[in-house]
């Protein structure tokens, strides 16, 4: 290094921005209280509609949207299609209560990465987006881009959405109980 220079240091990552869609204002507030409690993610906005969250799209910048699928103007997947249609590539959390495998198999289709089901707990969300940045750095989206080496970063990168995590449990619920209910339902059932 040369005397009297400084070394120059990079450019901290940029937090990733969300935009919550959600028409609940208590749900919303939570959602966006979860996200900014995650390090490496922002809140970009808050929506309550289908067209707030379409104003909000042409106006910041976003990497990540948390999309309710039952909005009163309208499901979230016209939305979601609409966004395609006009070119918005913008990932997509699909957090709902909808438990509907048609919408779910629609969603993918469409470009929802992940499927959050209402109610979840902090560590349930926490755990996705930290899987989505994990996801968005091993892609190359963090950097513009790039080109995987071999089919094992490929695998690599696509395993940080998809590779199945011990889901966190309701706050009151053990594994031992979840499991003789789900037993005992089971073979009432046979």
């Amino acid at each position: 290094m040369t005397p009297g220079r400084t070394p120059v240091e990079a450019d901290p990552p940029q937090a990733l921005r969300v935009l919550v869609v959600e028409d609940d204002p208590v749900a919303a507030d939570a959602h966006a209280l979860y996200v900014s409690r995650v390090p490496g993610f922002e809140v970009a906005g808050v929506a309550h509609t289908r067209a707030e969250a379409a104003r909000a799209l042409e106006r910041t910048r976003v990497d990540l949207i948390l999309l309710d699928l039952y909005l009163p103007d309208g499901h979230g997947l016209a939305l979601l299609r609409a966004l395609r249609g006009a070119g918005h590539s913008t990932d997509v959390f699909a957090v709902t209560s909808a438990r509907d495998l048609a919408v779910v198999r629609e969603g993918v289709a469409l470009g929802v990465v992940q499927h959050v089901l209402k109610p979840f707990t902090f560590p349930t969300l926490r755990d996705r987006l930290e899987q989505y940045a994990e996801f968005r750095h091993s892609t190359g989206a963090d950097r513009g881009g790039g080109e995987a080496g071999s089919q094992a970063e490929v695998d690599r990168a696509l395993s940080a959405l998809r590779t199945p995590q011990p889901a966190t449990l309701p706050k009151g619920l053990a594994a031992a109980t979840l499991e003789t209910v789900t037993a005992t339902l089971r073979d009432a059932g046979e």
